[in-house]
């Protein structure tokens, strides 16, 4: 059984991401500037954007954060969000998710130019990734692709199970494994008999937030886990939606949590923000 190490791959990504910036800097007197909006007090997204702001300065990205409270109106978020759609020194724009319940997500997102949509939430950004056309891919199935990339795992005509079905890690994963001519199944709340699934893949990735959902007896002998479930358990500690000692003779590789898809988020999030600031000449005055 293999270990992958998202927390090792993630600092090597980080530091691609750094040489690069310092180039474009050097070379096209571009910095990258990427801006992220949190509205309300939830503290576990409040940790996430806290975590982005401190991987942006250490990769040479400048780097903005606007807090906003939970009582902040829609027509206010927009307008936050035109401005800086219009501020020619930022080149990405992410909205921390979940947003305050008065306020629509679908709305928001769709608000945001989607040549500076980092995280890959935008219609237009899904429309061309479900198309295997270029466009900026949400970070965690990103992170992903780039853990089959770095450890050589085949993806080609091989039986892929993903459970849970999220806009955000579900259907894009899917979409991507199925533009790599992997066979793809998802499955959701509603599947009968899961294990019939599983047992029958080479690959399964899991993204429900379940703790332990995914057992060794679910498995096939040498299947690869990708567990991006993060659930924290009464006695405080971390877990995911596999049960890793359950799981981890079963396999042939395997992620952990803590460590595995998590750190891996960031790490694609800053290749995004490099990539839109290559597009700036594209972005001057155009909106899609």
């Amino acid at each position: 059984m293999t270990l992958i190490d998202g927390k090792a791959l993630s600092a090597k990504i980080k530091e691609e991401v750094r040489v690069e910036v310092e180039e474009l800097k050097n070379k096209e007197s571009i910095t990258p500037g990427l801006a992220v909006v949190l509205v309300g007090d939830d503290a576990a997204s409040a940790t996430y954007v806290n975590s982005k702001h401190k991987a942006c300065e250490a990769a040479g990205i400048y780097s903005e954060v606007h807090t906003k409270p939970s009582t902040t109106t829609q027509e206010e978020l927009l307008e936050l969000i035109e401005k800086m759609n219009n501020d020619p020194k930022l080149d990405g724009i992410l909205v921390q998710l979940p947003l305050p319940k008065h306020i629509d997500t679908t709305t928001v997102l769709e608000a945001i130019n989607p040549l500076k949509d980092v995280d890959g939430f935008h219609p237009y950004n899904v429309g061309r990734m479900v198309s295997n056309l270029d466009s900026f891919l949400p970070a965690t199935p990103f992170g992903v692709m780039r853990m089959f990339e770095e450890h050589n795992i085949e993806l080609s005509s091989k039986n892929c199970v993903v459970i849970g079905s999220s806009d955000i890690v579900g259907k894009p994963m899917a979409s991507l494994l199925t533009n790599a001519k992997a066979t793809v199944t998802v499955c959701n709340s509603r599947t009968k008999d899961l294990s019939a699934h599983t047992k029958a893949a080479d690959i399964v990735i899991i993204a429900v937030g379940v703790p332990h959902l995914l057992k060794g007896n679910m498995l096939k002998d040498g299947a690869v886990v990708i567990d991006v479930g993060i659930n924290r358990l009464d006695t405080g500690k971390l877990t995911g939606d596999a049960d890793f000692e359950d799981c981890k003779d079963k396999c042939s590789f395997i992620t952990p949590v803590p460590g595995g898809v998590g750190p891996m988020t960031i790490g694609m999030l800053l290749k995004n923000t490099l990539k839109a600031a290559k597009l700036r000449d594209k972005r001057e005055g155009k909106n899609v």
